[in-house]
């Protein structure tokens, strides 16, 4: 799976961060190809390019908080949860994403 995402949350550094990172390990140890972009309270950072979007098979928002620039996801299937969703069973959810989809292995 091809997954773009963003994180962030109400004060934009630890559980933007931590999510961020949880997202990357689960991902790579279940073979998926992921660009996390973090928005908080030192402006957006590793901004996600429209090639990124464009070929990703899902975005996923890890968010405590409104983000910016999610017109960037029209078309695409968009999966929204809290960080502490993400920072507590990445595994689970980026596997019934993947089932979701269709795509399971």
């Amino acid at each position: 799976m091809k997954i773009v995402g963003i994180a962030a949350c109400t004060s934009g550094i630890a559980h933007t961060y931590i999510a961020k990172e949880k997202l990357l390990k689960a991902a790579q140890s279940l073979g998926h190809e992921i660009h996390i972009e973090t928005q908080g309270t030192i402006g957006t950072e590793d901004e996600l390019t429209s090639a990124d979007i464009k070929a990703a098979d899902v975005v996923i928002i890890a968010a405590d908080i409104n983000v910016g620039g999610k017109e960037r996801f029209d078309g695409k299937k968009v999966v929204s949860v809290p960080t502490h969703v993400v920072i507590k069973s990445p595994k689970g959810l980026l596997n019934k994403i993947e089932s979701d989809l269709g795509l399971a292995k």
